[in-house]
């Protein structure tokens, strides 16, 4: 099943169902009524709970959060709530009613616990309060020459992002990672649990991370499936372009033996590094692709496209070399030129241009040929951002209770920076392609990871499944 593309048409069918709210909160109760758009074949329910817009502002304005749950189904009452989220700003309702990889994933956990999810807030393709728009800005920046190409890479973003931060500052500057961790504990209130359950999904595992920052007495349990490291973002970064570079050393393998690669015989490092340097030089049309850049969108193609799909970048690799930067220009990279205001909020931005260079030297120093990891695209995005950085950096608290983490050889390597930090925690590993393998209908992520739920019963670190 191709995830990503079920996932954008329930984005689209959020879009057009879109409709009044139907339940209320009464008195910090949630109450359960019909969902916007119906409930699904798996009759899903829906409440609202209002929340402060400023949690440092308690008594001040709120705003609506939409939740939707999947109540258990089994003879037994419920061992609990599974509060899930799928990624960042994905709208929970419909990707747990409508997508049916999502709903299958769910349907055995389903019949011991209650599944909730919600639409967090600030995104317009959801039931929650959102922004009158999302930043749109033409196409990803290039790394700058010098201090004047630094302020006007900001200069633009501040720009893309005023339409959307001007009418509502308040909320924009509440869309962080920290405050969604907020937004859940109000939610375990809600729901009246005295611990919550939590599958965070890739970068839901940020969310999940501040939760267990700022509340880790409140974590049952808590299931990281194909997400980063947040304890450390510089050094997360070098682990990242490390990363990168053992996925680049995979699709070399593959070719070196692949007779349909069109790069299959020659010193492909070689030919790659001089490209690079090549663009650095004078970017490669169409696109503007300079070497920094080249690198993020390789990068990020190795994350997110399996062998199925390295014979493309084999011929996008092979027709950048003869000049022709079209068919990179076709592979998205960190989600295209749109800013994620989760990621601008969280990640720490260099503050000028010797700082951005130094980093960027430092990057490719440890992974010549991915560079920066697919970093530094969403960091020039972030460029004169104008709102603050928020995330709570460092290890987790010692209080956290043992967690799972899952993943295939593309994004397990993150989760397991983060398991490593919390004594007697547990890891799964898939040797294939893929993001949010729970998702994915593997028998055994799904057997391992409901039985840490129900019962928490963790497997060794690096089992394979």
């Amino acid at each position: 099943m191709n995830i990503t593309r079920v996932l954008a048409a329930a984005v689209t069918l959020v879009a057009l169902c879109q409709s009044p709210a139907t339940a209320t909160t009464r008195e910090g109760a949630l109450s359960w009524g019909d969902c916007p758009g119906g409930g699904g074949a798996m009759g899903m329910r829906c409440a609202t709970l209002r929340v402060p817009v400023n949690w440092s502002k308690p008594g001040g304005r709120t705003i609506e959060l939409k939740l939707g749950r999947l109540a258990a189904t089994g003879s037994r009452p419920a061992k609990g709530a599974v509060l899930a989220n799928f990624g960042a700003g994905a709208p929970g309702i419909a990707y747990l009613r409508d997508v049916p990889g999502v709903v299958a994933a769910f349907t055995q956990l389903r019949q011991s616990m209650d599944i909730v999810t919600w639409d967090p807030r600030g995104y317009t393709n959801g039931y929650s309060t959102h922004l009158p728009c999302e930043i749109k800005s033409k196409t990803d920046p290039v790394l700058p020459k010098d201090q004047a190409g630094f302020d006007k890479i900001a200069a633009g973003n501040r720009a893309d992002a005023a339409p959307c931060h001007d009418p509502d500052p308040e909320l924009f500057d509440s869309i962080g990672s920290l405050t969604h961790a907020r937004d859940m504990e109000a939610i375990r209130r809600a729901l009246d649990e005295s611990k919550i359950n939590l599958f965070m999904g890739s970068y839901g595992g940020a969310f999940g991370q501040a939760y267990a920052q700022l509340f880790p007495k409140r974590i049952r349990t808590m299931v990281l499936d194909g997400t980063g490291n947040m304890s450390d973002p510089e050094k997360e970064n070098e682990a990242r372009a490390r990363d990168s570079e053992r996925r680049l050393r995979r699709f070399l393998a593959w070719c070196a033996d692949e007779p349909s690669c069109v790069l299959r015989g020659k010193d492909v490092p070689r030919l790659w590094q001089a490209l690079v340097a090549r663009a650095d030089r004078v970017p490669l049309q169409p696109g503007g692709f300079d070497g920094v850049k080249l690198q993020d969108y390789l990068g990020q193609a190795l994350i997110s496209q399996g062998p199925e799909r390295w014979p493309a970048i084999a011929e996008a690799i092979s027709a950048a070399a003869g000049g022709d930067a079209s068919k990179f220009a076709a592979f998205p990279a960190q989600g295209g030129p749109n800013p994620d205001i989760i990621a601008c909020q969280d990640m720490p931005r260099p503050a000028d241009y010797a700082a951005l260079k130094a980093s960027t030297k430092r990057l490719r120093a440890v992974a010549p040929n991915t560079g920066t990891g697919g970093t530094t695209v969403t960091r020039l995005r972030c460029l004169g951002y104008p709102s603050p950085v928020t995330f709570p950096t460092g290890p987790l608290p010692e209080t956290v209770p043992p967690l799972l983490g899952v993943g295939t050889w593309a994004d397990f390597p993150g989760t397991e920076r983060v398991i490593r930090q919390v004594r007697g925690s547990g890891t799964t590993y898939h040797d294939g392609p893929g993001h949010e393998i729970y998702l994915s209908g593997n028998a055994c992520v799904t057997a391992k990871v409901n039985a840490y739920f129900v019962d928490k019963i963790l497997p060794a670190p690096a089992t394979a499944c």
